[in-house]
């Protein structure tokens, strides 16, 4: 709209302006000379125009230029005496009334043309500031989509990484766990020939039959939900939040890792809080945290001599917050370096890959909580982790 209007053109040059502003008087002149003008307010019409056109193409400067040249013509050539610089007391006051009027012509449109330029102006920086804000905004979802793409890229590859450490850890778990899902099912098999035995004779005991039977059925269910953990902790996804009991993860693994505690004579103790409240959180990855946490004790254990103790422990703490503690009786953090075992490829076992606890911790973050660890005072170690208890934690 601004582009075709006249009023919002620029300035000309400064030489250029006053030159206009004598034109525009010389022009004025000219025509109110002509015999067909010779009319008693043709002249003052003419030069005021000339006037107002100087104003509002030049500024004041040009204006005054203008008002002057006209005063000077009014004088010389259409006021009494003719042809003379000086005038009567009677026409004085018609030059007096055309000079103010210059003026305040003059003034208006000077006036008007720089708030034209002004607005000019504004119209140009607001253009400038739009366009620039366009770019900036532009950028600015470049650079949101580009971290979105990398956010995203770092979840999958963290998601990958644990997925890796639950599988390695199965794997070194392999004989343990093949012994907890034999023991079901060899309980299943005696249960069964005795059920077989008790139906086999000359008169079938229905009762004692029908209690191998339950037992049977007990059996494989056992069997039937470590086989559904080890499934689950093999199984690869997207986390799923949900609320999860936290005090039911810790019997489940428990009793998953149960073979391995037995295996290398390490006694298991809980004091899991009655009134835990359950947190918004993925039920694998905590798993995978307390399995992490469970291994590191019991591989802390294994050469110790003395009483070997895993003790588990929940609670309910201040700022909506839930406590589980994991403490051991064996070699404790290696001295000095307590402060790396968080960190990646940190390692004190043979062939460790140093990552267990550092994707314990960032799961444990991930859920809104935190990860610490600690030397015990008589000997061990203990490790903390908070989750909140509110309806939703953190991504």
């Amino acid at each position: 709209m601004f582009r075709s209007n006249p009023l919002m053109r620029r300035k000309p040059p400064v030489m250029w302006s006053y030159e206009i502003a004598v034109l525009s008087a010389a022009v004025a002149l000219f025509i109110s000379r002509w015999p067909a003008f010779h009319l008693e307010t043709a002249p003052a019409s003419l030069f005021l125009c000339a006037v107002m056109f100087s104003a509002w193409l030049g500024g004041l400067g040009p204006g005054l230029l203008a008002t002057a040249l006209s005063c000077l013509a009014l004088s010389y050539y259409f006021l009494e005496p003719l042809h003379s610089f000086s005038v009567n007391s009677e026409e004085m006051p018609r030059l007096v009334i055309f000079t103010v009027a210059a003026l305040l012509v003059g003034s208006l449109s000077a006036a008007q043309r720089s708030a034209n330029e002004s607005l000019r102006r504004t119209r140009d920086d607001l253009k400038r500031t739009l366009q620039e804000v366009q770019r900036t905004n532009e950028a600015l979802q470049a650079e949101s989509r580009e971290r979105k793409h990398a956010e995203e890229a770092l979840r999958q590859a963290r998601a990958d990484l644990a997925h890796v450490n639950r599988v390695t850890t199965m794997g070194e778990l392999t004989a343990s766990l093949a012994h907890e899902v034999n023991q079901p099912i060899a309980a299943a098999v005696t249960n069964a020939k005795t059920c077989l035995r008790w139906l086999a004779t000359d008169t079938p005991n229905l009762e004692e039959a029908r209690a191998a039977a339950a037992r049977i059925v007990k059996d494989q269910t056992r069997a039937a939900e470590i086989i559904s953990r080890i499934r689950l902790l093999f199984k690869k996804g997207a986390p799923q939040r949900e609320l999860v009991d936290v005090n039911e993860v810790i019997r489940e693994m428990i009793v998953l890792l149960g073979g391995e505690a037995t295996r290398y004579s390490v006694t298991v103790r809980t004091e899991l809080a009655a009134d835990l409240p359950q947190t918004m959180g993925d039920r694998v990855q905590l798993q995978q945290v307390l399995m992490n946490l469970i291994m590191n004790s019991i591989d802390a254990m294994k050469d110790v001599d003395g009483t070997r103790e895993l003790a588990i422990k929940s609670r309910r703490v201040e700022n909506e917050q839930l406590l589980v503690t994991v403490s051991d009786t064996g070699v404790g953090l290696p001295a000095q370096q307590a402060d790396q075992i968080f960190n990646a490829y940190f390692t004190t076992k043979l062939n460790g890959t140093g990552m267990g606890l550092r994707i314990s911790r960032s799961i444990v973050e991930s859920h809104g909580g935190h990860l610490c660890a600690a030397n015990n005072s008589a000997r061990g170690a203990s490790f903390h982790f908070t989750l909140p208890t509110r309806a939703e934690g953190p991504e």
